[in-house]
């Protein structure tokens, strides 16, 4: 685990945003170490007060990398709750033991393939294909297409971006480590297009650069809210396909809180229907508790084919992290 550790802090610069580290927050405050970006949840956030009793100070950054945090933290962190944005980075500190159960009224709200034992989903995400139809009428239905002489130079990837690496994540898990690297290193080879993020890509296909990209479902969404139409289109891949992974930004709770009471009012926030219709008109994404629709534009989460995986094994981090700077996708 030192490994991930070191890796985690190599690969991902820390954007941390608000009070700081282990230290610089106040005792009296509920800290959320937060993977999910400050323009997605910083609004929804900022509501926790009202609901925990306490004030709310966040430390923003990338999920991967918070988690690591925490870890070279050890008892010392000031973090109550972490809020990631994949069941990855949950998934390997509950592996390590550092988050407490999530008490099972809580559990009982969100569906079992979208939580773990320690730690909960509170929103759900497709992977796609975002695609400019104006030079690609038929988009391609399996990432596995995209190492082909078709595709040179014409895709984006993020590599360094958390939904990413639990992509490549579940495709070791679901089609072994050499597939995984043969993938990778046919990607790289093929001159795939790096970007920073999931928006710079979708921006990129919108204005003719790129062919298409691998992203979240809810960046499309979100633009189109923004802009009222946009030229790409959004491919949902079929047949289990590892590139349509449903994967869920969750929440889980530090065993050693100092804000127990606070931290579990935070987490039944996330749960409760405020949060939910947050997720479903703002950020786009999938509420994941019932009683809450999601967009009427999205397709019904229970029609798509994504890859059939127990999120849980997304925690092995730590490979996925190696098999990345072994295969020269990142520095």
């Amino acid at each position: 685990m030192r490994r991930l550790i070191a890796a985690a802090l190599v690969l991902l610069a820390a954007t941390a945003c608000g009070s700081g580290g282990a230290g610089g927050f106040d005792d009296g405050s509920l800290v959320i170490y937060s993977g999910r970006n400050e323009k997605l949840v910083g609004p929804l956030l900022a509501r926790l007060k009202s609901a925990t009793g306490l004030d709310v100070q966040v430390r923003y950054g990338d999920s991967a990398e918070l988690a690591a945090q925490i870890l070279e933290e050890g008892e010392r962190t000031r973090a109550d709750v972490f809020f990631s944005q994949d069941a990855g980075a949950l998934g390997a500190l509950a592996k390590q033991g550092v988050l407490a159960p999530v008490p099972q009224e809580a559990a009982a709200k969100v569906p079992q393939q979208y939580r773990g034992a320690d730690w909960v989903g509170v929103s759900g995400r497709s992977r796609v294909i975002v695609y400019d139809p104006r030079t690609v009428p038929a988009p391609p239905k399996s990432v596995f297409e995209l190492t082909g002489p078709p595709w040179r130079g014409k895709v984006g990837w993020a590599p360094t971006n958390a939904s990413f690496q639990a992509f490549v994540t579940a495709l070791r898990v679901l089609k072994g480590e050499d597939a995984a690297r043969k993938w990778l290193t046919d990607m790289k080879a093929n001159d795939t297009q790096k970007f920073a993020n999931n928006v710079d890509i979708l921006n990129a296909v919108d204005s003719g650069q790129l062919k298409l990209g691998l992203i979240n479902h809810y960046y499309w969404y979100e633009k189109v809210a923004e802009q009222g139409s946009i030229p790409s289109k959004l491919a949902y891949l079929p047949n289990g396909d590892p590139g349509a992974l449903i994967n869920v930004a969750g929440v889980g709770t530090l065993r050693n809180t100092r804000h127990a009471e606070a931290a579990r009012r935070a987490v039944d926030y996330l749960l409760g229907p405020d949060a939910q219709k947050y997720f479903a008109q703002t950020t786009k994404e999938y509420p994941l508790v019932a009683g809450v629709a999601p967009d009427p534009g999205l397709p019904k989460l229970d029609v798509l084919k994504g890859p059939a995986i127990d999120l849980g094994k997304l925690e092995s981090l730590e490979q996925t992290l190696n098999l990345l700077r072994d295969t020269g996708v990142v520095d």
